[in-house]
């Protein structure tokens, strides 16, 4: 996808939200703003570990169009449901008043009111092409965009650096995902043409190129249309397992936990299931550390055989993949492919792979052959390219 297809692709939502809310209210909004999805290129389940991870911002976007009103009330028209919700001080004075896709609103304005905020009332509009269950981080692009719109209506003194925290809050607190901070920081904090590299502890981030244009290159995205098994439960199991591990080994977070020697480490953990989410999130913080000092020197290609380890890992130890994202991941790197990994929390969701830049339609094609083999439903493929983060559209 080219920048100017990109600006399209933004444009056109926001025509949709600008639209929806014109025929909705009967009047203009004040303004419209954009959050995009992600797709992690590498570090998975890292991020509720203190460790590493390296999202890119997706062109795909959720557009907000908003306009402010005197009174501390919240109306929310959605183009994906069709429905329009109502907020009151009620609804957003403790978590879990509001459920379905109006909890990731509610949840935004709690969270901005129960850290001091004076949120402005105000009329919403959302519209949105980042595919829902996915794992492209859909909830995150919706609170991104609501908190953006809200904080800059309001003038609230919010700097951006701190705005993926509350984001996050809103989801764990009042929409109850135990997330970690990367969704709410990709959507927020990525730049064009970069990936974001995060230290989940310390929240510091660095821009990393990655300019796949540039290099020859293309991220195919194969969403693959798998439905998500239990995803929440085995969600919190995974975060359980892992910060129970913590404990027994007496370090802050698994982060701490040195890859040298890890076996040695691993061989004080009774069990064995734990001791295999453990030995996934240390190696997949070594990976993600690797990636990095690559794509630093500009070394592109070279970080697909880290992607593929990533997919062993979260297949063998982290055991969060299903047979479609393991077969699009095979198939893509037996049609060519530098590396592939499925992204996102698993049990479902996306695969991505580095491809050379005209191979898109051959390794389409194949992760296809191989769906229709198996009697799976034919997948959804796009390529990426690292997009801006949540701003002010029009």
């Amino acid at each position: 996808m080219t920048r100017t297809d990109q600006r399209d692709v933004v444009a056109a939502v926001a025509a949709r939200a600008i639209d929806g809310f014109t025929s909705g209210y009967g009047e203009q909004p004040a303004g419209a703003w954009a959050a995009p999805g992600r797709v992690n290129l590498i570090g998975e389940h890292t991020d509720y570990n203190d460790g590493f991870v390296l999202p890119f911002a997706l062109p795909q976007q959720t557009v907000v169009a908003v306009t402010p009103r005197p009174e501390p009330l919240w109306t929310v028209w959605s183009e994906q449901s069709g429905e329009r919700i109502d907020l009151d001080l009620a609804d957003v004075a403790e978590p879990g008043r509001v459920t379905g896709w109006g909890a990731y609103v509610a949840g935004v304005v709690w969270a901005l009111r129960d850290a001091g905020f004076d949120v402005p009332g105000a009329r919403l509009a959302i519209a949105s092409d980042v595919p829902l269950g996915a794992g492209l981080s859909s909830s995150a692009a919706l609170e991104s965009a609501v908190l953006t719109a809200l904080a800059d209506l309001g003038g609230l003194d919010l700097p951006v650096d701190d705005r993926p925290a509350l984001a996050q809050r809103a989801e764990n607190v009042y929409a109850g995902m135990p997330c970690g901070i990367m969704d709410q920081s990709a959507s927020i904090r990525c730049r064009d043409g970069h990936a974001l590299f995060l230290d989940c502890r310390s929240l510091a981030v660095e821009q990393i190129p990655f300019d796949v244009d540039a290099a020859g290159l293309a991220v195919l995205v194969v969403d693959s249309r798998a439905p998500h098994r239990h995803v929440t439960g085995e969600y919190a199991a995974r975060r359980a397992a892992c910060e129970a591990a913590a404990r027994a080994l007496g370090v802050p977070a698994l982060r701490d936990v040195p890859a040298d020697g890890l076996d040695e480490t691993l061989a004080r953990l009774d069990d064995p299931v734990v001791r295999r989410r453990v030995r996934h999130v240390v190696t997949e913080n070594r990976r993600v550390l690797e990636t990095v000092a690559l794509l630093r020197a500009g070394r592109v290609r070279e970080i697909g055989p880290l992607l593929t380890a990533s997919h062993a890992s979260m297949r063998d130890d982290f055991e969060i993949t299903v047979p479609e994202v393991d077969t699009a991941v095979e198939a893509a790197l037996t049609a060519g492919a530098y590396g592939a990994r499925m992204t996102g929390g698993g049990f479902g969701g996306c695969v991505l792979a580095l491809i050379d830049a005209n191979r898109s339609e051959p390794v389409t094609a194949a992760v296809k052959n191989a769906y229709t083999a198996q009697n799976f439903t034919t997948p959804h493929t796009f390529t990426a390219t690292p997009s801006p983060g949540a701003h002010r559209h029009t």
